[in-house]
Parts: C-alpha cells; structure tokens; sequence
C-alpha cells in the first residue's frame, strides 16, 4: 500500500517558491522599460510572498509535529525559524526597494534567487535526513554565490563572489565526506536512525568533525571565516544584511538537530572543540573589527564575533535552543537595521564600491537627526547595552552556557562583548560629536523602503527589549520540540 505524501505542513516553502517562480513569469509577461518601476514591481511581488508565507508559518505555531516523508520535520522550532528567516527576507526586501535597479536591470533574477535562498534555508532547518540537509545546504548557498556577485559593474563583487563559491565548493566536500563515514558506520542517512544505530566510534566521530567543518564555513567561524569580510563588503548591501542574519539561522539549527542525534559519549570531545572554535570566533571577529576604517568590512568582523558569542549557546546543549532563538531574532533587528543605514551614507553610483567608511557619518546626528538615533540603537545594542534587545539575547545565551558548566567560555564572551563595545561606539562618537566635512555623506532623500526598513528594526530592538521575559518564555516553549 502507498502512503500519501503529506505537504500541507510545507505550505510557507511551497509559496515562497511558487512566488520565486511566479516573479520570472512576471517579468516575461510585463515588458516595463522604467528600471525603478519594474524593480518595485518585482519588490512588491517578493515581499507580498515572503508575508504570505509568515502568516502561513504563524498561523501553524503550537500544532504540533508534522513529519514529511520522514525526511523533514516541521515543528515549533522551525516555525521560529522560518519566521526568524522571512523576517530578514522581509527586511533585506525593502532595503533592496530602491537600491537594486541602482546597479541591474534584472530585479526579477534577484529577487528569485532571494527567494530561492529562503526557501533552501527554511528547508534546512526542517531537515532530519542528511541528504535532504546538503541539498538544502547547496540550494541556500548557490542562490548567495550568484547574489553576492550580482552587481557586475564592480570587481570587488566579483572577487567576493569567486572566493565564497571556491571556498564553499570545499566545504561541501567536507560535509559530504561526512555524511560518508555516518552512513558507513549507521547504514541510513537519516537522523533518528543514525542516533539509534551509531556506535560512537572512529567512523561516527569523523564524520562529525566533517559535518563541522561545512557548519563552521557557513557561519563564518575561526578559522573557515576567510570569505566572509570579502564576500560582505563586495556583495550588493542588502544581500550583505539578508546573508548576516538568515544564514547564520538556518545553520544553526540544522547544528542542533545533527548534535541531538550523537551519542552522549562523544559530548565530551565535539563540545570543547566548538568551545574552543567559539572563543577563536568571537576573539578574533572582534579584534579584526577594531581595525577597520569602512563600516561594512567593521559590520562583516561583527557578524564573525556574533557567531562566535552564538556558538557559546550550541556548546550547552540543546537546552539552550530558546536563548539561541531569541538571539537570532534579535540579531535579525540590529544587523539589518545597521546595514540599512550604513546604505544610506554610500554613494550610489555603480561603479563606487558599495561601502561607506566611518568619516561618511561624521556629524550624522546634525544632516539627519532620526537616522544617527537609530543607528545609536543599533550599534548599543549589538554592543549588549541594555535595555535594548542585544543585552537579552547575550544575557540568555551566557546564562544557558553558565548552566551547562561553561563558565569559563561564558567569562570570555562578556569580556569580548566589552572589547566590541569600543568599534559599535566610536560610530556613535562620530555620528554625534564629529562635525562633517568634504568626506562626510548621506543621501538626499531617503528611499521608502529602506526607511520602513530602518524603523521596524528600531522598533524591535526596543520593543523585543522591553518585552524580553515574554517572548523568551514562548521561544522556550520550542525547545521541546526539537529532535
């Protein structure tokens, strides 16, 4: 007897691509000359998706577990994730409102390949089968190899593609050699019979030090973050945001659920090896930082040191999945929000490098008072001042690692959350005390989409602050879930 395949719990994937295709169907059907009005078209059709898919996803939370052909899971801990991902979709979106028919006239092929992006992460973060996760890992990773290459007027966007895509090819070859020596040892792919049938030996535990690898290139971690500061100063800057955040999400997840199924034996050696590669990340993602004059390479080092304060999280154990998913949806506030008004000071020609050095906010607060406000916020609270959202998300996330017995690890990162707060508040310095000069820059008018951008995510920051006990309650109620 055949059993029926069930893909009403994968309705929010299904829209996401349906709509990816559907924007390529519009732009055969429309021949719009005006490049600004067919990108907003194209703009308009992505984001009414990705809300589509959100409300899709939302509608759904607290039912339960649905299993889809025993290769995907789809539980709370996936909702969260999805609404973590279309929340960075959302947000890169209308960041690329106006920015994309700046620099191409195929905003439909963008938008797509964003959407595409998407649906590999959401799908990621479902996976309970190792076949099913690498190719949701390659869908994910080749649409950002062709997004961060999409401006051709610039070769630093090239270069960042090229080295993303060669590095990326390796690392997928890691994760397959991985996925090797599990099947070696266990005989299936799947998660739930690999945690039955492993016998924790040599093949099991190199084949996990394998997946690892492919895990750390993705997140940027010590020392597989070679691509990154290139990649997300060369990228186009709202795939540079979208990337930062909705990566790192999926990632990680798909991290927790591998974890799970391992055999308590090999804790012991897979938990210090990530301790340690955590501590590497954060160290030197924040140090590097220091160093940079250009605010998106600054933001990129950033993003590297949150991975690493992220990382803390996975080392407790799966007990700590609510604090990590709170941080991801923190992060997704700050990090775009920062992105987006760094946007606002490059200069938009397209043969300029898409990057703003910290001169081009000197005296910020006195050209546009709202906009150095928010980047204040932003920076505060990637920095962990509270009460914005970003001291919580630390807060969380230190506070399972302490619980888990890492204290140690846990010390480390509240000093290297010290170190960050030097680069995140000279950009506050020089946006409020600085007086601007010939270098000094900022758009005429601000875009629409970007400055919604810009104000949903101020408005997380504090509101996901204010109402930190809440919402970190109901994220907790997810761990649960997990397998």
């Amino acid at each position: 007897m055949t059993q029926s395949l069930n893909l009403l719990p994968l309705n929010p994937e299904i829209i996401i691509i349906g709509f990816a295709l559907l924007l390529l169907v519009v732009d055969m059907a429309t021949r719009i000359r005006d490049v600004r009005s067919e990108g907003s078209l194209m703009a308009g059709v992505a984001l009414v998706g990705v809300l589509l898919a959100a409300g899709a996803t939302a509608a759904c939370l607290g039912h339960g577990d649905k299993s889809v052909a025993d290769v995907l899971v789809v539980d709370d801990v996936s909702r969260y994730l999805n609404l973590a991902i279309l929340l960075a979709a959302g947000l890169g979106i209308l960041l690329a409102w106006r920015y994309v028919p700046e620099f191409t006239t195929q905003s439909s092929s963008f938008y797509a390949l964003l959407l595409l992006a998407v649906a590999g992460m959401m799908f990621l973060g479902k996976s309970t089968e190792l076949i099913t996760m690498f190719v949701s890992l390659e869908v994910m990773s080749v649409s950002l190899y062709v997004l961060t290459g999409f401006n051709r007027h610039q070769l630093s966007s090239a270069e960042g593609a090229l080295k993303y895509f060669l590095l990326g090819a390796f690392s997928s070859g890691f994760f397959l050699y991985g996925m090797a020596l599990l099947y070696a040892d266990t005989g299936s792919t799947q998660l739930a019979q690999i945690a039955t049938d492993n016998t924790g030996g040599v093949l099991v535990l190199a084949g996990l030090a394998l997946l690892l690898i492919g895990f750390f290139f993705k997140l940027a971690g010590v020392p597989f973050h070679g691509w990154a500061p290139d990649a997300y100063q060369g990228a186009p800057t709202p795939v540079t945001a979208f990337m930062s955040v909705a990566t790192k999400a999926a990632v990680f997840i798909a991290l927790f659920r591998v974890l799970a199924v391992m055999p308590a034996s090999l804790s012991s050696v897979w938990a210090p090896t990530i301790a340690v590669v955590a501590l590497l990340t954060m160290t030197l993602g924040n140090f590097a930082a220091l160093r940079q004059s250009s605010l998106k390479r600054m933001l990129a080092y950033s993003s590297i040191a949150h991975a690493g304060y992220i990382l803390t999280g996975v080392v407790a154990g799966t007990g700590a999945v609510g604090a990590v998913l709170y941080y991801l949806f923190a992060y997704a506030f700050m990090n775009i929000g920062a992105f987006a008004v760094m946007a606002m000071l490059e200069r938009p020609t397209p043969e300029r490098n898409q990057d703003a050095d910290i001169v081009s906010a000197r005296g910020l607060f006195n050209r546009r008072p709202l906009l150095a406000v928010a980047m204040a916020l932003f920076m505060l609270s990637l920095a962990g001042v509270p009460p914005m959202v970003g001291f919580f998300g630390k807060l969380y996330v230190f506070s399972a690692v302490v619980k888990a017995g890492w204290v140690w690890l846990a010390v480390l990162a509240m000093l290297n959350s010290v170190v960050s707060a030097y680069y995140y508040l000279r950009v506050v310095v020089t946006m409020f005390m600085a007086e601007p000069d010939e270098q000094s820059f900022v758009r005429a008018s601000l875009p629409a989409g970007a400055t919604m951008a810009i104000a949903i995510a101020a408005a997380g920051v504090m509101l996901m602050g204010l109402l930190a006990s809440p919402v970190f309650i109901e994220l907790g109620k997810a761990v649960m879930a997990l397998r």
